[in-house]
């Protein structure tokens, strides 16, 4: 009789935890932003993704460190008419960096590196070439898994599918085919955090130099398979066989020439994976963080990378603590978090090019599941996207738009952030719609006259309309707003080149 109980009893907790994860995610779709209270107006998630432009979201919550569920929304290919699945592989773009930094730490536990040694007494194939920027210092692996190099190239653009691929060391000296400048020094290494994507791709070197295995390879069957990330790979170009699983990228809702780019810099941007993979990599952090699992890292290793930075961002809110990273490819973005004690988290992942989604899915998670300390606070809309529709039937009906927001809504939506037009303004130039992107950049000059960065923008335009005189004038006004601005000195040499040739 007693065993008939507890059956009933485990029935109805499974039934009613089934029963709740729903109502979640009813509410998650229904109402995603029913947490910021400022709103009055229920916003769907498939509206949302429809004002960001976003053809496909896929997303995992944990929870007690499991997966709570995972599902997947709209289009991983429109022109294919393929839906996106919780299977869908999406770029990683820089989350790559984390499980990256697990393959060196693994390297290091098994003493075959030195976490505080100088880099080039592991580079075999190429050495870094220091200069008297780094006043003598030598760069460490730690340094690079932490961005505390003091090294060049944030990210990388990849390459067109098709198009010659670089090496890795052309790639680390700025030699063609490669499409980035070389690594090098930009100041001493310790001396303050840079983010560099360049930085990341040593390291790439330097694990294939030490296991005299592909990086692919290595990853694969040291870090990847006991994750039980069967799914994922850091092979680029993707391996064949894989392509009905491929999500495409996409940029403002158009499709990427080729679909998506190859990154040769695997390290720092070559993984393709899946929220439901990068949940079985933040949950085994987490229980390694706690000592209750070691499949790749110890505990003492765990707990040193994530309060060292070591290929992950930690925040503190009030105490609780969530490691987390962010990731940015052409027509991707995604991120993951985790907490570091009471095992909450997300993985998101889309083939689009907008935060401000990612941002909203996270903030509705933390808020349905109760993450500790976790800041929910209202957030203004997007003014860039919300004038974008009516800009593109007519420019100055869009920025008409915007002055009447402003003068009667100016705490509704988001006019503080230069970024906001500037953005809209550079999907105009990329369209090959040069006046209207210089009247979006005249309006952004006017609401922000004290940025150098606009008139960088507006001087850009300029350039492409060979109206060689205007953009100079917008170049060194950049310039004397902002000194260290290389790019608008670059532009001044270039005009005056071509304006003296003309003579």
């Amino acid at each position: 009789m007693k065993k008939i109980h507890l059956i009933l009893l485990l029935s109805l907790s499974l039934n009613i935890f089934a029963q709740n994860v729903k109502d979640k995610i009813k509410s998650f779709e229904d109402n995603l932003l029913s947490w910021d209270q400022s709103k009055t107006k229920k916003w769907t998630l498939k509206e949302r993704m429809a004002f960001y432009n976003m053809n496909a979201v896929s997303i995992a919550v944990i929870k007690d460190y499991k997966v709570e569920w995972a599902k997947a929304y709209g289009y991983a290919d429109v022109a294919e008419n393929r839906p996106a699945t919780p299977q869908t592989l999406f770029q990683a773009a820089s989350i790559s960096k984390s499980i990256n930094s697990l393959g060196l730490l693994k390297l290091v536990e098994q003493r075959k590196l030195g976490l505080d040694d100088d880099i080039n007494n592991y580079l075999k194939s190429w050495k870094f070439p220091y200069d008297s920027v780094s006043k003598g210092k030598k760069i460490s692996i730690a340094n690079l898994l932490s961005h505390k190099a003091g090294l060049s190239v944030h990210g990388f653009g990849g390459y067109q599918r098709g198009k010659e691929l670089p090496t890795i060391i052309q790639i680390l000296n700025g030699q063609k085919p490669a499409n980035s400048p070389a690594v090098r020094s930009v100041f001493e290494p310790g001396l303050k955090f840079q983010y560099s994507g360049g930085g990341t791709t040593i390291s790439q070197l330097i694990l294939e130099n030490t296991t005299g295995e592909k990086y692919e390879d290595y990853l694969l069957n040291n870090i990847l398979l006991p994750l039980g990330m069967n799914e994922s790979s850091y092979n680029q170009p993707p391996s064949q066989g894989k392509e009905k699983l491929l999500a495409t990228a996409y940029n403002n809702g158009k499709e990427v020439q080729g679909k998506y780019h190859i990154y040769p810099e695997k390290a720092a941007a070559g993984l393709w994976t899946n929220p439901n993979n990068l949940a079985k990599y933040i949950i085994e952090t987490q229980l390694s963080l706690l000592g209750k699992s070691n499949k790749i890292l110890s505990k003492e290793m765990s707990v040193k990378r994530i309060e060292n930075n070591y290929g992950v961002f930690l925040n503190d809110f009030k105490g609780t603590k969530y490691f987390g990273h962010s990731g940015g490819n052409e027509g991707f973005v995604c991120y993951y978090i985790g907490s570091v004690e009471d095992g909450n988290g997300l993985a998101v992942m889309t083939n689009g090019n907008n935060f401000k989604l990612i941002e909203e899915i996270l903030l509705s998670i933390a808020s349905l599941n109760h993450w500790k300390n976790y800041p929910i606070e209202p957030q203004k809309e997007s003014i860039g996207l919300t004038i974008r529709k009516e800009c593109l039937k007519n420019i100055d009906k869009g920025i008409a738009l915007y002055k009447d927001l402003k003068k009667n809504k100016p705490d509704d939506y988001n006019f503080s952030n230069e970024n906001e037009l500037n953005e809209l303004g550079y999907e105009f130039l990329r369209n090959g719609q040069t006046d209207a992107a210089l009247k979006i950049f005249d309006l952004n000059v006017n609401e922000f006259p004290k940025s150098g960065n606009v008139y960088d923008s507006r001087g850009e335009a300029y350039f492409n309309k060979k109206e060689y005189a205007l953009s100079k004038s917008d170049y060194q006004k950049a310039l004397e707003l902002d000194p260290a601005n290389a790019n608008a000195k670059e532009m001044i040499l270039k005009i005056n080149e071509i304006t003296s040739t003309k003579k």
